[in-house]
């Protein structure tokens, strides 16, 4: 899995935390990334329905309270992966292990894909936020 869905969460975070609108430019200053990659990401969370923003006018907008947005609905948004565990495409079939190995992993990935997902639907983007303000 690459890092958009670190910096969706990232992008979500900053627009929560602003009062005023920002560009993709000071987001990508934040991020520590290319404008190019925020605007793609940015239009996967509009289209994601996380997101609202208008075309020639800077910012973007929270669809809804970030106590509304699950970190789930941002990997969702994101197109992430149906497993960030992948079986290997090509085991020895007359192999006892290979003829056998991708079923057990499937399972076994299966699970934990569920366990993650289960995971992120339970933190709201304004966890994170609360999480950014705390004081260490």
């Amino acid at each position: 899995m690459n890092s958009d869905y670190s910096i969706a969460v990232h992008i979500l975070s900053l627009l929560n935390h602003s009062p005023e609108p920002i560009s993709s430019e000071f987001i990508a200053g934040s991020v520590g990334v290319n404008p190019v990659v925020i605007r793609s990401i940015t239009g996967l969370l509009r289209r994601g329905g996380l997101l609202h923003t208008q075309r020639g006018v800077m910012g973007a907008q929270l669809t809804r309270p970030p106590e509304q947005i699950s970190l789930l609905d941002v990997y969702r948004a994101v197109h992430a992966p149906d497993s960030v565990l992948k079986v290997h495409q090509h085991p020895n079939p007359a192999c006892p292990v290979g003829a056998r190995i991708q079923g057990v992993l499937d399972n076994v990935f299966g699970e934990a894909q569920a366990a993650l997902e289960a995971r992120l639907a339970t933190v709201r983007l304004s966890d994170i936020n609360a999480a950014l303000h705390q004081t260490s």
